[in-house]
C-alpha cells in the first residue's frame, strides 16, 4: 500500500511515474511536474491565471458534456459481428446478405426511450435495439426497437407523445415512467396508440435482461434483388436465450438496488465470455399479400403475426466486446434510420418517412456538426470518397485541387491532379422505382383506421399469468392519474379490447360501473386468431443458461452442497453468485472460509433468476429475525422464483414465514448432486408460476 503514497509537505499525494512513457501530458503534449496543485503567489497567496495547465483542465471538464438524446437517453452499447448463415439474393442484392460465413462487424445500442440518462435501467418502457452494421457497401443501421409496434402511425404526432411522456415541464417529474396525467390525456385521447398500450403493460417492458428479448425493426422495409424485383420486408431479432422478463414489484426494487441492473448483466455477461447471441430473422411477403393482408402493411402499429408469414432465420448476431470507453462509443454512436445499403430501400410507412427525416437534425445537434461520420464509432470501414469538405470538427478533407463534380483533372491533360470519385450506376445505390401518385393533401387513409383488433389480438394471446400482470399493470398506471375523466376513457377504449379486461382494470382503479365505449373509426375484427410467438412464457429457454442462481451462505454450510449447485449451474452454462452475511465470506462444514461476493444487504433477491439458502442450523437461528434474510427469501417467495434449501435452515424459513408455504417451488438439495442437478434443471423453467394467485387454463 505505501508505494501508492508519495506525501508532499502539505499532504498531497504525488504519484511519480513508472517511466518515461508514463509522464502525464497536457492535451497540447506538454510534460506535466504538478497535477494536485494550481500555480499560486504563495503558498498560502492567490490563484494566479497564467497557469495554463490548471486552465486547460478545468476548460476541459466544464465542456466535457454534450446534448443528452431527447429519447433513448439511456443506452448501452456492445461489439459484435453477424454472420450471415443463409444467404438470399432471389430478395436482396446486399452484399451483406448473399456471401454465406462471412462475418459483418456491428455495433448495438440498447436503451430505454422516456428516461434521462441517469434513470434506472428497470422503468415500465420500450427498449431500443439498434444495430449499426459495418459492411462492405456503407453502414447499414437497423433501428428498431423490443416491441414491434410503435404509439403513432405519423410522424408529426412524435414531438407530442414524447412530451406527453416526459415529465411534466412545471414541475419536472416524474423521471422515466408514464403513470401520470399527461402521458395518459394524450393516450386516450390516441386511438392508434392501443395496440402498444398492450405491449407496454406487458411484461415486455420490463425485460430479465437485454440478453433476453427480441428486437424488431418495426417498420416494412424492402428488399430489392439484383433484377430490381422488390419484396416487402420486417426485420426480427430472435434471442438464442429466449425471453425472460420480470415481474413489477421486482422491478421496483431492482431500481432501488441496482438501478444499472441491465448495463451490469450485459458487462459481466461479456466480460466472463458468455457472449449472448440472436438469430436475425426475416418476414418477407409480396404484394399480393399486402393487397390481402386485413391492414395496412405501412401501419406501424400493426405487426404481421408470425404465423401468417414465419419468420425466416438468415444469420446471428454475436455481441462478445465491451466499449473501451463509454463515452466514446456508446454516447456518441449516431444511428440513422435513412442508413441503407444497395439491396435495401424504404416504404411509404409515414412514421418511418418522418425518422428518416428527422434523425440526422438530432445528430447534428448532439454531436456539433455535419461531421459526426468522422467520430471512429461512426466511421464506416470501407472507403469513403466523396466532395463533402470542412465544417466543424473535419477530421479529414478531400486530397487535391478537385473539390467538385464533373471535372476534368487528371484527364489526359498533363496533369497529375487525382480528379476525385464518381457516380456509378453499376455499383451504387438507386432506389426501387415504385409507381407514385395522388393529390397533395393532409389525410390518413381508411387502411389505417383500425386500432383494436390487433390490440385484441395481443391480449388473447397472452397466458392467464401474463394477462393478470396486463391488468395490473394498468390499474397501477391509471391510479395515479389524478383526473378521473381520464381514467374512465381509457376503460372505455379497453372495453374495445376485451370486456373481461375492462371490468377488471374499472374493478381495480375503483369505478362503480363501466364507462361507455370510445367511439370507433371502423369496427374491429373480434375473431383474429391466437398467436403464440406473442407471449413471453409460451417462448421461454427451457433451460438456465445464461441466468444467474444467488447462493445465501452462512457458518456450517454442507459445503459439498455449495460445490453441487455451484458445479451444477455452471455446466448449464449460468452463472453463480455468493451471498453472506459478511463479504468476506463464511466457513462451511469443510471448515473452509468460501468468499462472497455480496454481502446479504447488497445481494437481495431480487438480482437472481433463482436462490438457494445453505447453512448450519445455528447460523440460520440466527438470522431469523434478520431483515434482510428474510427479505431474500419473502422476495424469492413472492416473485414466484425456485428456492433451493437444506433441511438445517428451517428456523430462517419459518423467521420469513414460508416454511409452512412450501411448494413445489421449493427443492430440498441436501442429498447432493443429483439433487442439485435436478434443481438446476427445474430452474429452466424460470419461475414457479402457480404460486400466483392467477386462474390457470
Amino acid at each position: 500500500m505505501a508505494d501508492q503514497f508519495n506525501l508532499s509537505e502539505g499532504g498531497a499525494n504525488h504519484q511519480k511515474p513508472k517511466g518515461k512513457d508514463d509522464t502525464m501530458t497536457t492535451a497540447q503534449g506538454h510534460p506535466v511536474a504538478d497535477d494536485q496543485n494550481w500555480l499560486t503567489a504563495g503558498e498560502r497567496g492567490p490563484q494566479l491565471l497564467e497557469d495554463h495547465i490548471a486552465r486547460e483542465k478545468i476548460f476541459h471538464f466544464d465542456h466535457e458534456r454534450i446534448p443528452e438524446r431527447v429519447v433513448h437517453a439511456r443506452g448501452y452499447g456492445v461489439h459484435g459481428h453477424f454472420k450471415l448463415t443463409r444467404a438470399i439474393p432471389e430478395y436482396s442484392s446486399a452484399q451483406i446478405f448473399n456471401e454465406e460465413g462471412v462475418e459483418t462487424p456491428t455495433f448495438t445500442r440498447f436503451s430505454t426511450v422516456a428516461g434521462n440518462k441517469g434513470s434506472p435501467d428497470l422503468a415500465r418502457d420500450v427498449r431500443g435495439f439498434a444495430t449499426k452494421f459495418y459492411t462492405p457497401q456503407g453502414n447499414w443501421d437497423l433501428v428498431g426497437n423490443n416491441i414491434p409496434v410503435f404509439f403513432i402511425q405519423d410522424a408529426i404526432k412524435f414531438p407530442d407523445l414524447i412530451h406527453a411522456a416526459k415529465p411534466a415541464p412545471d414541475r419536472g417529474f416524474p423521471q422515466a415512467q408514464t403513470a401520470h396525467d399527461n402521458f395518459w390525456d394524450f393516450i386516450s385521447l390516441s386511438p392508434e396508440a392501443m395496440h402498444m398500450v398492450m405491449w407496454i403493460m406487458s411484461d415486455r417492458a420490463i425485460p430479465r435482461s437485454f440478453r433476453f428479448m427480441e428486437g424488431f425493426g418495426v417498420h416494412t422495409f424492402r428488399l430489392v434483388n439484383a433484377e430490381g424485383k422488390s419484396h416487402f420486408v420486417k426485420f426480427h431479432w430472435k434471442p438464442k436465450l429466449g425471453l425472460q422478463s420480470v415481474v413489477w414489484n421486482e422491478a421496483l426494487k431492482v431500481n432501488g438496488m441496482d438501478p444499472d441492473f441491465h448495463r451490469r448483466d450485459m458487462w459481466d455477461a461479456i466480460d466472463a465470455g458468455d457472449f449472448p447471441q440472436w438469430e436475425l430473422g426475416i418476414q418477407v411477403f409480396d404484394d399480393d399479400f399486402a393487397e390481402e393482408f386485413e391492414f395496412d402493411i405501412l401501419d406501424a402499429t400493426k405487426i404481421i403475426p408470425e404465423e401468417q408469414v414465419p419468420v425466416e432465420i438468415i444469420g446471428t448476431l454475436t455481441l462478445d466486446a465491451n466499449v473501451d470507453n463509454f463515452f466514446a462509443e456508446t454516447e456518441q454512436v449516431a444511428f440513422c434510420t435513412q442508413n441503407i445499403v444497395p439491396g435495401i430501400d424504404f416504404t411509404d410507412d409515414p412514421l418511418l418517412q418522418g425518422r428518416n427525416f428527422s434523425y440526422l437534425d438530432t445528430q447534428l445537434k448532439r454531436l456539433g456538426g455535419p461531421n459526426f461520420t468522422h467520430i471512429p464509432i461512426n466511421a464506416p470501414k470501407c472507403p469513403v470518397r466523396h466532395f463533402q469538405q470542412d465544417g466543424q470538427m473535419a477530421m479529414h478533407n478531400p486530397k487535391g485541387r478537385a473539390n467538385y463534380e464533373p471535372n476534368s483533372w487528371g484527364s489526359g491533360d498533363g496533369s497529375e491532379e487525382d480528379r476525385g470519385p464518381r457516380a456509378s450506376q453499376e455499383r451504387g445505390f438507386t432506389s426501387y422505382e415504385a409507381p407514385v401518385e395522388g393529390p397533395k393533401i393532409r389525410r390518413r387513409g381508411e387502411t389505417f383506421a383500425d386500432h383494436y383488433s390487433q390490440a385484441r389480438q395481443f391480449y388473447i394471446s397472452q397466458t392467464p399469468i401474463e394477462q393478470t400482470h396486463m391488468a395490473n399493470a394498468l390499474t397501477f398506471e391509471l391510479s395515479k392519474v389524478e383526473r378521473m375523466d381520464i381514467r374512465t376513457r381509457m376503460v372505455g377504449h379497453l372495453r374495445h379490447i376485451d370486456g373481461d379486461l375492462a371490468q377488471e382494470v374499472a374493478d381495480g382503479i375503483g369505478l362503480d360501473k363501466l364507462p361507455e365505449k370510445v367511439p370507433l373509426a371502423r369496427e374491429p375484427i373480434t375473431d383474429l386468431p391466437e398467436s403464440p410467438a406473442l407471449s413471453i412464457l409460451k417462448n421461454g429457454p427451457g433451460s438456465f443458461k445464461g441466468r444467474k442462481l444467488g447462493i445465501y451462505i452462512a457458518e456450517g454450510g454442507d459445503a459439498e452442497v455449495v460445490s453441487a449447485l455451484k458445479s451444477a449451474a455452471k455446466d448449464v452454462g449460468a452463472m453463480v453468485e455468493i451471498i453472506a452475511p459478511h463479504v468476506a465470506g463464511a466457513k462451511l462444514s469443510d471448515g473452509k472460509l468460501m468468499e462472497a461476493d455480496e454481502k446479504i444487504d447488497g445481494g437481495p433477491s431480487v438480482v437472481y433468476d433463482a436462490v438457494a439458502v445453505v447453512m448450519g442450523e445455528d447460523a440460520a437461528k440466527s438470522f431469523a429475525k434478520d431483515k434482510p434474510s428474510i427479505d431474500f427469501i419473502n422476495d424469492a417467495f413472492a416473485h414466484a422464483k425456485f428456492i433451493a434449501y437444506v433441511p438445517a435452515v428451517r428456523a430462517l424459513l419459518t423467521g420469513a414465514g414460508v416454511w409452512d408455504r412450501r411448494d413445489d417451488g421449493f427443492i430440498d438439495v441436501s442429498s447432493g448432486k443429483t439433487a442439485a442437478k435436478d434443481f438446476i434443471e427445474t430452474c429452466g423453467k424460470l419461475r414457479f408460476w402457480e404460486r400466483e394467485n392467477v386462474k390457470q387454463d
